[in-house]
């Protein structure tokens, strides 16, 4: 009996925590998607907060004024080129870390993605200096992997001990090394699992704004960094801030929205076959 009273009682606790979630969510993201569409004046007044305008003049201010589509060429260079890098090192690594317990490597990745990334960023700025690759592609791309690949790495090794060990033993008795086993046969049927790290290392990275602020200029200035142009000493260009945080969204949201079957396949995939 008690059983049956205390089950309505834990929909409803569920109910309520899940709707309380959403609200905090979505309540500033319509309000920031809202704001995109007003007036300085309008975004200022309070009392309708909530009201629907069509002003598309903040995101022509963004293009024109504040030549975005630089800075978002440049997040897709630095966000692509340092999640296919962390991939390229990161999921052999996994593999080595789950099959064959290289803990002192997992260790040592771990502790790469747990220290603070402040602590890697005066070793970085200096050796960048001395190698005069600050404002480069090269220096971006190298720091926002300190992101990615520890994440790869993290997703992946559960994914990768939940395969069976039986598939690359059939595929060394078929005469395939341990790297074209690993090429051949376990890659392919790691979809799910490499679908996800890539899709939420490419987040990462998209989102990086520690390492850009230093570390990149004029020339590759990416979308987290963009958004000081709104900021001033006199005042706070609101729309075109709103304008510039949807712009900056829009693509992970679209890109998490179309892929979440994987990602969620992808982060279950090891606790379910293992």
């Amino acid at each position: 009996m008690s059983g049956r009273k205390q089950k309505p009682f834990k929909i409803t606790v569920t109910h309520i925590g899940v709707y309380l979630s959403l609200i905090l969510f979505l309540l500033p993201f319509l309000w920031m998607i809202l704001a995109s569409f007003k007036t300085q004046v309008q975004i200022l007044n309070t009392e309708n907060i909530f009201s629907i305008t069509a002003n598309l003049d903040n995101y022509i201010s963004v293009f024109e004024e504040y030549a975005f589509l630089k800075f978002i060429i440049n997040s897709f260079i630095v966000g692509i080129l340092s999640t296919f890098f962390g991939l390229v090192l990161g999921l052999p690594a996994a593999y080595a870390i789950a099959k064959y317990k290289q803990e002192g490597l997992g260790l040592l990745i771990l502790v790469a993605r747990i220290v603070p990334g402040i602590s890697f960023l005066i070793p970085w700025f200096i050796i960048f200096s001395r190698m005069q690759l600050i404002d480069t592609y090269t220096a971006l791309i190298l720091s926002h992997m300190l992101v990615t690949m520890p994440f790869i790495v993290w997703v992946m090794i559960p994914f990768f001990e939940g395969l069976p060990s039986a598939l690359e033993e059939s595929a060394r008795i078929d005469g395939c090394t341990i790297p074209s086993a690993f090429i051949r046969i376990i890659l392919p049927i790691s979809g799910p699992g490499i679908i996800t790290s890539t899709i939420l290392a490419f987040i990462f990275s998209w989102n990086n704004f520690m390492f850009s602020i230093i570390l990149a200029g004029e020339k590759t200035k990416t979308l987290p960094i963009a958004v000081f142009n709104f900021l001033s000493y006199s005042e706070i260009n609101w729309g075109g801030l709103m304008a510039a945080s949807v712009i900056i969204t829009a693509p992970v949201l679209i890109l998490a929205l179309f892929a979440q079957r994987y990602i969620i396949a992808g982060l279950t995939g090891g606790s379910v076959k293992g």
